[in-house]
């Protein structure tokens, strides 16, 4: 059928009424019409007020994707990560078994003692300092003050981080003093006890 714009000239003279009757290129124009302004209402009326919830079920999705991926991927190397956690629980328990205890604390005062001297030093001073808590072990400062040369404290230094406890040194400070040197410096070993020990392994195991 041939549309006929000449037709809807007459819209403006039909009778709402005789419907029926009215040319195909009018009914045409007004159905458009209706359909426009029945979408453009709908649209405003029902789906505008529901996007946001429709944006936040996207971005929870998206959300519960990622989380899926993640423990996936856990999922998947579960056996490399208890592995890996056996190795770290293993050589956390030797770290910790290289701290002294309270009984074994004064006799590596006499263990650094002898490694000085053997080095050809000089003790001036040697002071315990206000002990430091941690979470799993108690810091014990050591100020030491002694004399000699440099490759008396070389030799000290190695022969400090060779003991089988563990002990590292600190701020250091080299004077010249008459025809030796002195060097001050800070020492700490650490203390843990039984109970500390299992404290920390629990938790290693509990961030696993």
């Amino acid at each position: 059928m041939k549309f006929d714009v000449n037709k809807l000239k007459e819209i403006n003279d039909l009778d709402f009424e005789q419907v029926a009757v009215w040319p195909f290129e009018v009914k045409t124009v007004v159905a458009i019409f209706v359909a426009v302004i029945g979408l453009v209402g709908g649209y405003y009326g029902l789906v505008k007020s529901k996007l946001p919830l429709l944006e936040a079920a996207q971005n929870r999705e998206a959300e519960l994707k990622q989380n899926y991926q993640a423990k996936y991927r856990i999922a998947v190397n579960l056996s490399a990560y208890e592995e890996q956690l056996a190795r770290l629980q293993s050589d956390f328990s030797s770290m910790l078994k290289s701290l002294p205890t309270s009984n074994e604390t004064p006799g590596l005062l006499d263990d650094i003692t002898l490694v000085g001297t053997s080095a050809g030093l000089t003790f001036r001073l040697l002071n315990w300092q206000k002990e430091v808590p941690k979470e799993f072990y108690t810091e014990l400062p050591i100020q030491m003050e002694v004399t000699g040369g440099y490759h008396n404290f070389g030799q000290f230094a190695s022969e400090i981080a060779g003991l089988p406890r563990i002990v590292t040194v600190h701020d250091f400070e080299i004077s010249q003093e008459a025809n030796t040197l002195k060097l001050k410096l800070q020492a700490k070993t650490y203390r843990t006890a039984k109970g500390d020990n299992d404290t920390a392994q629990t938790a290693t195991k509990g961030k696993g």
